[in-house]
């Protein structure tokens, strides 16, 4: 394979590297995806996105985590590529097609990027999980080096989530026991976990992202925790929600339960990499 050209993005830390393949075809293979998303021999990043073309929309988004493993929404890396478009086309708003289904993408005034992120799901089988459930309350728990953790709610955002409701996220060491419950037996596909503080209009939320493990910010978490904490009676269906690695303003709009997310992007570098020149990583 001859030298791909990629820019590498971050929204609030959660990182990704972009290849526009626009006009030609680019196809990398899981063991490749792995090679490139590792930090001490590759590129390093949580997701990789490709843009391609597409006959719905402005431009196709094909997504991979970091293992490889296909995925059918990103929020903050759909940002991302979102705000590489905006600048290029010098539009107000774009539409990207996904495998999650088309995705409507905007600039804000302070020149943020905002993304609509469809329907929020939450039939039990649209997560899905491995049994019909209550998915305002899974039966999903774990014991922890701080105590029981139980209780989620499971939200469909283009991807599965649990979100656990805490008092202090930061008492919880998530990557002690977040592989253990993204392959719990409740989640066919696995899922991405959460654990989420409400106060007022402000949520604190940490990830573990499936596929991917603790990341600094993860935009379709953010989503699926304002979408549980409203289902709970927690909040409203407006939240500034609070990464590690920064703030995102989730919005869960009631006429077509859309939710909306806006935060900011930015480019690290660009650069060119063969990835027939990079070891093979094991899954």
């Amino acid at each position: 394979m001859a030298a791909l050209e990629f820019v590498k993005m971050h929204g609030l830390g959660n990182d990704f590297v972009v290849i526009d393949a626009r006009g030609r075809s680019v196809a990398l293979s899981a063991d490749r995806v792995r090679a490139l998303a590792d930090r001490h021999r590759g590129i390093g990043f949580d997701q990789i996105m490709i843009i391609g073309d597409s006959h719905r929309a402005d431009a196709s988004l094909t997504m991979a985590n970091a293992d490889g493993a296909q995925v059918g929404a990103c929020g903050n890396g759909t940002r991302c590529v979102a705000a590489l478009l905006l600048d290029e086309s010098k539009r107000e708003s774009i539409t990207l097609e996904t495998a999650s289904g088309l995705v409507a993408a905007s600039r804000t005034a302070v020149g943020d990027t905002t993304v609509d992120m469809g329907p929020a799901r939450t039939d039990w089988q649209e997560i899905p999980l491995a049994h019909a459930m209550d998915t305002l309350h899974l039966d999903v728990s774990i014991e922890t080096s701080a105590g029981p953790l139980g209780d989620p709610v499971g939200v469909n955002m283009g991807n599965p989530h649990a979100v656990f409701f805490v008092d202090d996220p930061t008492r919880y060491d998530l990557g002690e026991f977040g592989r253990e419950l993204e392959h719990h037996v409740a989640f066919p596909q696995g899922a991405n976990i959460s654990l989420a503080s409400v106060n007022g209009t402000d949520i604190t939320l940490k990830v573990w992202e499936r596929g991917v493990g603790l990341t600094l910010a993860c935009g379709t978490a953010a989503c699926a925790a304002l979408v549980a904490a409203a289902r709970r009676g927690l909040c409203g269906r407006r939240a500034a929600v609070h990464l590690p690695g920064g703030l995102l303003e989730i919005v869960w709009r009631a006429e077509d339960d859309h939710v909306l997310m806006t935060g900011p992007v930015a480019i690290s570098f660009s650069g060119s990499v063969d990835p027939d020149r990079l070891g093979s990583v094991a899954p």
